[in-house]
């Protein structure tokens, strides 16, 4: 076993003792925020009152509540606030991954362009007047599309490097998004075009229990798929011939990931449209408090990124009168937020 090994096996016991503590107040803050997500809104419903709703649906609890307050919970917060959970949860597991297979920390799941696929999906769908199922489906297929394209472009004499993997997703992003721009050129101005740039910005004011059916499953594949493999990232992290001394198929290991990173973002942007920064900052938030053992880091985000979700789309449709889109609000909250982890993380690295 070679010297980095051992260092990783002895660091590796010491990080999981300290991070099963983050992972438990990080899974309690996701439950209060989503708890507190189901009162607060222009029907604001008392704590005591939602913890009755939802526990009288598998528990005789007597009844203290009005119709509208049980339809407000469960018919339209509800089936919101589990799409903001698991979004947040799979773009920040997403982020982790990614940059640890990459060894980069200012990769997102953006990099792929996969997002860009997604969003000019959406766009065609609503452009050709559909919506619903067809623009979820829309979206979700040409985001694994857009995978699929950098794919073959990166793949040279039947390998794939990581640089190569950047630039094609750099090459996809931008042809997707200038065919974004396209659509919205040639969409009516009256109509199709402000439902386009308003669904490009992001927002889960859609949220029903049927777009939560279509949107789970990949979304949760990716999820299980990241947790899973969560000690992979650790070997790819170390290099291609580190992570081949291992016995690992770099290649194989590193598009299995690709996949899940496409199911997840894919069926994130299908029904909530283009949601940046949170695959970005959270990561680099959770590695601040848990270290930089992908084996908590990589759950401790998706539990981070879920609970910073419900909460950003909380403030979005509380804030004002009029719904504030999400990319609006993850820019403003996480440019700043990530210069300072980034001062932060610099300045520690130069007294290391």
């Amino acid at each position: 076993m070679s010297d980095t090994a051992v260092a990783m096996g002895a660091q590796g016991a010491l990080a999981q003792g300290r991070g099963g503590l983050w992972l438990a107040a990080f899974s309690i803050l996701l439950v209060t925020a989503m708890l507190a997500s189901l009162g607060l809104g222009r029907l604001s419903i008392p704590l005591p009152v939602v913890a009755g709703i939802l526990g009288h649906t598998v528990l005789p609890v007597p009844e203290t509540w009005s119709v509208l307050e049980e339809r407000v919970v469960l018919l339209v917060r509800a089936p919101r606030v589990l799409i903001a959970a698991l979004s947040g949860a799979g773009l920040a597991m997403c982020g982790a991954a990614l940059q640890g297979i990459f060894r980069n920390p200012l990769v997102s799941p953006q990099i792929l362009g996969i997002s860009s696929g997604a969003a000019f999906g959406g766009a065609l769908a609503i452009l050709l007047g559909f919506t619903g199922a067809v623009l979820i489906g829309s979206a979700f297929v040409f985001g694994i599309a857009a995978l699929v394209v950098v794919g073959l472009i990166a793949r040279i004499d039947g390998r794939t490097e990581t640089a190569t993997i950047v630039l094609a997703g750099i090459i996809v992003g931008a042809l997707f998004s200038a065919l974004v721009s396209l659509l919205q050129f040639v969409a009516d101005p009256d109509s199709s075009l402000p439902a386009i740039v308003g669904w490009l910005m992001g927002s889960f004011a859609s949220a029903t229990w049927g777009r939560l059916a279509l949107a789970a499953p990949p979304i949760l594949i990716g999820i299980v798929g990241f947790y899973l493999l969560r000690f992979r990232v650790n070997i790819l992290s170390l290099g291609d011939d580190e992570a081949r001394s291992f016995g690992v198929s770099v290649e194989r290991d590193r598009w299995i990931f690709f996949a899940l990173a496409a199911l997840a973002t894919g069926a994130t942007v299908s029904v909530a449209g283009v949601i940046g920064w949170v695959g970005l900052v959270v990561p680099h938030a959770a590695r601040l408090l848990v270290g930089e053992d992908n084996r908590v880091l990589v759950p401790a985000s998706a539990l981070l990124g879920g609970a910073y979700l419900v909460v950003i789309d909380t403030i979005a449709r509380t804030a004002t009168a009029a719904e504030i889109p999400l990319s609006v609000l993850t820019a403003i909250v996480g440019a700043p937020v990530f210069a300072v982890l980034l001062r932060r993380s610099w300045k520690r690295e130069r007294g290391a």
